[in-house]
Formats: structure tokens, C-alpha cells, sequence
């Protein structure tokens, strides 16, 4: 294809995608990673120990532990988590052990997503981890020391593997480039690599994507090639360190009183498909934690938001959602009445039953000394209300907006 950008010229019709096609053979050809295969190199490539390869999707976990499976000159099995389980994965292991009885050569059992093994399944592995039936090489996006069993993490190497860098991406798309025989633009290259949160997988498909519509992109320019055809790698999850991370940066920024952070973390949010009701119910906690009865209002602006995003759903969620945000973020800041009940909870926690004083009581002889504030002018008169061996104050009042006001009333019916 002759076009104006030179854009592919492309000589295969290999139908199998760029990830599995241009996958490394070699530690020579594989890229990035640089701590992992420090590590590896140290050990005895001969005889590999049972490793477990963690880190993001598409950061190199299956390709390495196939080199190194590769290298070490012994039978290889691949068995994914998802679709068996132990009565699957034991046929593996009976044909392991008789590879090994007749040619005398160990296999290693390639297990993806092992951390999709329940406690009970994992435990099944561990007496041929012991005595080394097979090796076991492992790959997970989740941190093995909280999805993995001690007993199995005791008899196992951890590899970390991290995001690729954008450099790292976009070395992979020119060498893919190369070894296909394509022309790509630069700054498509560019857009790809820095677009895919660290994910060659990702990238790579982006490619395919590209090279299943190279007869429509003729006379395309590259900003219009990255905006109707390639996508960005929006990295999100539901429950794990990303989704705390914006969630936490969220609101920081408001305590913080930066509506434009907020607002930023909040579209983040947003267009990574979040529950719009764990959003709100974050921003009815923040209300009172951080910003009190320095602005009461915010409270009912909160529940009411919960109560909007609730009934309305996306898209137009995010209107109320933005309206709070920006409304907590602008807000006086207190968090007395948050500490208050720490600090008040920490003592009864760390102290005997607390007596109730005997003319507070409901029903007690001194009751008849409990003296009405109301019969008093500003309705307000001395009283004990507190065990007088309690002499903590657990309360500091705020300074600013509201609050100060309610502050500055205490000091005067007081006088």
C-alpha cells in the first residue's frame, strides 16, 4: 500500500495476533525488566527453582517463564487457573511424573492466574512442591503474599515484574514494526507506547487494530488515525490498589481545598466506570470528618447527592457528583467534631465503666437536683454533666465559618 504517510507496508498475512507472534524467544530479545532478570540470572538456569512471576497485565510474566522454561532444557505444561482446577491440574502432574520416569527430565507446570486457587487447592500442591515432582512456575497480577498460602510462599522464589516504561513500549513497537516489515509514523508510535499504562500486550493489539484496517487509513494523517482508531489503556480496578489510590487522592484534594485536583480525580473516577454510590458515601464520611460544623450545609448537600446519584444513574451522576465536590472542596475546614469522638472513644475504650452522675439518671433519688437549662435565660446554666474525676477535654473547637460562630454563642451564655 502506497499512501502519503508510508504508513505500512506491510508483506505477511500471518492471521496470528502480534502478541503471541512477536513474543521473545530469548532473554537477549526480551525488554525491560532489568531487577527481574538480575535476579533470575543468579540462579541455576538448569535446574530453576519453583518461581512465581507477579506484576500488571502485560508486563512480561508468561513470556519469561517460558524462556526460562526454554533454557533450562526441561518439559514445559501450561495450565490456567480460571478454566480447571486440581482434578485437571493433577492429570498434568501424573503425566509429569511419567515423563520423568521414562526419559528421566522434570517438567515445568506453567500455572496462569494462580492466585485464582482457593486455600484448599493450593494446599494440594504442596506435597509435590516438596519433594520437586514437577517445577511449579506461577504468573499473577495479584501480590502473591495475600492471595498465596504461607506454606506454598515458603517453598516458592517471588519475581517482580513492573510496568513496562513508555521507552520499553516503544522499543517493542519498532522491533515489532521491523520484524514485520511495516512502516509506522512516529508520532502514532509515540501515542501508543505513552497510551498503554505500561501493558506490550495492549500496545501490540493496538497494532493489530491498525493493521486490520491499513485499506482505510490511505489518506488519514496520524492525529486522525489516533483518534478514531486507537484507544487508551485505562487502568482501573474495583477493589484493588488503583481503585484506593484515586479514591484517596480524591479526597485528599478536597480536604486540601483544591477543586480542581478534585474535580480532575473525580473524572477519573467517573470514566473508569466507578460505583457512583461509593463515591457519594465517601463524600457524606468526608463531610463530617473534614469539614464538620465549620459548614453544616455540607452534610445535607452530601445526602442529598447520594440520594440523586442513587435515583439518576450515569451519565448525568456526575453533574450532582461535581456540584459536591466542588462545594466540599470550597468549604471552611473543620475535623474537631471527628477527633472529638476519637479521642472520647480511646478513653472509654481504656477506662473502667463510666458512672452516670446520679441527677442525670432516669430514675434515681437526686434526679430532682437536675436543674431545666430552659427555666434560665439564653436557656443555659451551670450544670455537671461529666463524672467529676473526668477531667479530659475531648472537644477543641474551630476557628472559621460556622463553627466559630457556635463557638463565639458558647462564650457569651457563658458570661
Amino acid at each position: 500500500m502506497d499512501d502519503q504517510l508510508g504508513l505500512f507496508t506491510q508483506k505477511s498475512t500471518d492471521s496470528l495476533p502480534l502478541a503471541a507472534k512477536c513474543r521473545p524467544q530469548s532473554l537477549e530479545q526480551f525488554i525491560g525488566q532489568k531487577s527481574a532478570l538480575e535476579k533470575i540470572q543468579r540462579q541455576n538456569l538448569s535446574n530453576p527453582e519453583h518461581t512465581i512471576f507477579h506484576g500488571p497485565p502485560g508486563c512480561g510474566k508468561t513470556t519469561l517463564a517460558q524462556i526460562l522454561a526454554s533454557n533450562s532444557g526441561l518439559l514445559f505444561s501450561k495450565f490456567n487457573a480460571v478454566l480447571g482446577g486440581v482434578k485437571e491440574l493433577r492429570v498434568l502432574i501424573e503425566k509429569a511424573q511419567f515423563e520423568q520416569n521414562a526419559t528421566g527430565k522434570k517438567t515445568i507446570i506453567f500455572i496462569d492466574e494462580i492466585h485464582r486457587f482457593n486455600k484448599s487447592q493450593q494446599d494440594a500442591l504442596l506435597p509435590y512442591l516438596e519433594d520437586k515432582t514437577f517445577i511449579l512456575f506461577g504468573a499473577t497480577t495479584e501480590n502473591p503474599k495475600t492471595t498465596l498460602n504461607k506454606a506454598i510462599l515458603s517453598r516458592i522464589s517471588l519475581i517482580r515484574l513492573n510496568a513496562l516504561t513508555d521507552d520499553d513500549i516503544l522499543k517493542i513497537i519498532q522491533n515489532t514494526a521491523t520484524e514485520n516489515d511495516f512502516n509506522l509514523p512516529q508520532d502514532v508510535k509515540e501515542f501508543i507506547a505513552s497510551h498503554c499504562y505500561g501493558d506490550a500486550r495492549f500496545a501490540l493489539n493496538q497494532l493489530n487494530i491498525l493493521l486490520d484496517n491499513v485499506s482505510k487509513l490511505k489518506n488519514l494523517s496520524s492525529k486522525e488515525i489516533i483518534k478514531n482508531y486507537l484507544d487508551i489503556n485505562r487502568v482501573y480496578d474495583k477493589d484493588k490498589d488503583r481503585h484506593y489510590d484515586v479514591i484517596s487522592a480524591f479526597i485528599k484534594s478536597i480536604r486540601g481545598s483544591d477543586p480542581e485536583a478534585a474535580i480532575l480525580w473525580l473524572a477519573v473516577m467517573l470514566e473508569a466506570g466507578e460505583d457512583v454510590e461509593f463515591i457519594a458515601r465517601r463524600l457524606i464520611i468526608l463531610a463530617s470528618e473534614d469539614i464538620g460544623n465549620a459548614d453544616p450545609q455540607a452534610l445535607n448537600i452530601t445526602t442529598s447527592t447520594h440520594y440523586a446519584v442513587s435515583k439518576i444513574g450515569m451519565p448525568e451522576a456526575r453533574i450532582p457528583l461535581a456540584q459536591a465536590t466542588v462545594y466540599l472542596a470550597m468549604a471552611p475546614k473543620s475535623n474537631s467534631s471527628y477527633m472529638a469522638i476519637n479521642q472520647a472513644m480511646n478513653y472509654v475504650k481504656n477506662n473502667p465503666t463510666i458512672d452516670v452522675p446520679t441527677h442525670l439518671r432516669n430514675h434515681h433519688p437526686d434526679k430532682e437536683k437536675y436543674i431545666y437549662p430552659h427555666n434560665y435565660q439564653n436557656h443555659w446554666t451551670p450544670q455537671r454533666y461529666k463524672p467529676e474525676n473526668i477531667l479530659e477535654k475531648f472537644y477543641q473547637s474551630g476557628t472559621i465559618g460556622f463553627e466559630e460562630k457556635l463557638r463565639q454563642y458558647q462564650k457569651e451564655i457563658r458570661k
